[in-house]
């Protein structure tokens, strides 16, 4: 019975993780995508805790559900709803279907790299050990391993959140200055 419940969970979290993925790819309003976004990043931590990941689960609503959302969302706040102007709202159906193309590509690449690297390890299960998913085991994975990645990710979150200033100033330099005086 509780590897049935554990099959639900997984295949409720599965879904909703794909259904929100789409949503943050398919509305056009920005700040619904970004909360689309806060429902993918909470499957995706039910997810990691289905792996006994629990470390990382919290990590993963704490770091990015709480912190990088509300980052996203001040930004989409300051910079205003300009879903009129987007050059992606109404667009042409040649970059939907070149998204779609590029999207099916990538998926494409990523199921033959897996395919290629995995080889027998998929065919047998491996022992999880009690470390595994604990702060002791990330630290020493993301300072060892995988430091460069981990590096370059806080430099484009660095560099994500100065666009989104630089972007917000460029785009209240257009406006009325009596405008802008009123509105604060």
């Amino acid at each position: 019975m509780a590897n049935f419940l554990v099959w639900v969970v997984w295949l409720g979290a599965a879904f909703a993780c794909l259904v929100s993925a789409l949503a943050v790819v398919s509305f056009r309003n920005p700040f619904y995508s970004a909360l689309a976004l806060i429902g993918n990043l909470a499957s995706l931590a039910v997810l990691f805790l289905l792996l006994s990941g629990e470390f990382v689960a919290a990590g993963q609503v704490l770091v990015y559900g709480g912190a990088v959302m509300v980052m996203f969302l001040f930004v989409i706040a300051y910079l205003g709803d300009k879903s009129e102007e987007s050059p992606w709202s109404g667009g042409p159906s040649w970059q939907i279907v070149g998204a779609v193309l590029a999207g099916g590509a990538i998926l494409a690449e990523v199921i033959v790299v897996v395919g290629l690297k995995a080889g027998d390890f998929l065919s047998s299960p491996k022992p999880v050990t009690r470390d595994f998913g604990s702060p002791a085991a990330l630290g020493r994975l993301f300072l060892t391993d995988h430091l460069l990645a981990f590096e370059v990710t806080s430099i484009v979150l660095l560099v994500a959140a100065v666009g989104g200033v630089v972007l917000g100033a460029h785009a209240r330099q257009g406006e009325d200055p009596t405008e802008v005086h009123a509105r604060t």
